[in-house]
């Protein structure tokens, strides 16, 4: 959204006619996957697992081992996960796809799409708190519901990457999320396939988000009381940041090219 009238237009039309928050026939029958993208999570999965577990309406915990060179994959199958494992790293957005098509083949064909739930290994015992963002998309109010973490203690960066996520949502979309990198996400299935392929790298949220909302999709913030292990001060917080940055401004780029040549055409 612009501004001017002509795209304010245009997002309405795009709005009525997107599959946007619609109860689907059969929803109290509706089932949630909860998809983990994870890397050398060892410590941690087995206690993320068990506590998504326990999210109402879930029926599947599906952990998706990208590379590690430690026992995630076996850790996670222990503590009740089903398991798929990538032989060597291929990112998060991999990953995610990778989740999504696993699920997509153990849906019954007599019931709805699982909606999809995306969580980070590293949430440990907090993990049954992202339960919150289920019911928004299961009541059919929103197509993606996005996880608010409070402050986490020992976070060292300064919201450049955030700030530079957050504006560019807001000038191609006309919304202005508070936390755009948040992994922490309920989706249906309509919406996942509708943001794919999803950007690479740390740009995968960025790009997702503008992806749906361009498309008519709607999209809440949801608080969640979540802890995980946040990047400090030190040499590699830093580096991890700049590659958000990296991967959060590629994914805009991409994405304002489709725009330019979708207008052309």
């Amino acid at each position: 959204m612009t501004g001017d009238s002509d795209q304010r237009t245009q997002d309405d039309t795009r709005a009525e006619s997107a599959p946007v928050a619609r109860a689907a026939t059969g929803r109290a029958r509706q089932r949630v996957a909860v998809v983990i993208p994870a890397k050398d999570e060892s410590r941690r999965i087995a206690a993320t697992v068990r506590s998504a577990r326990a999210i109402p309406h879930v029926d599947l915990v599906l952990v998706v081992d990208d590379g590690s060179e430690d026992n995630t994959q076996h850790v996670a199958r222990e503590a009740g996960a089903v398991v798929v494992r990538h032989s060597h790293n291929r990112g998060k957005a991999a990953a995610m796809e990778t989740g999504a098509a696993v699920v997509a083949m153990r849906d019954a064909p007599d019931r709805p799409p699982r909606l999809l739930l995306f969580i980070d290994g590293d949430l440990g015992d907090t993990a049954v708190n992202t339960a919150p963002l289920v019911p928004p998309v299961l009541e059919g109010t929103a197509d993606v519901s996005i996880a608010l973490l409070p402050p986490q203690p020992g976070a060292g960066g300064r919201g450049i990457v955030v700030g530079a996520a957050r504006r560019a949502i807001q000038s191609m979309t006309g919304w202005t999320p508070t936390q755009p990198l948040s992994g922490m996400r309920c989706l249906t299935r309509e919406a996942f396939e509708a943001a794919t392929p999803l950007a690479r790298g740390w740009g995968v949220e960025t790009g997702m988000t503008i992806d749906l909302l361009r498309k008519g999709f709607v999209a809440v913030e949801v608080p969640c009381d979540l802890r995980h292990r946040p990047s400090g001060t030190d040499l590699r917080g830093q580096l991890h940041r700049a590659a958000q940055y990296r991967d959060v401004q590629l994914a805009v780029a991409a994405r304002r090219v489709r725009s330019v040549g979708g207008k052309r055409r």
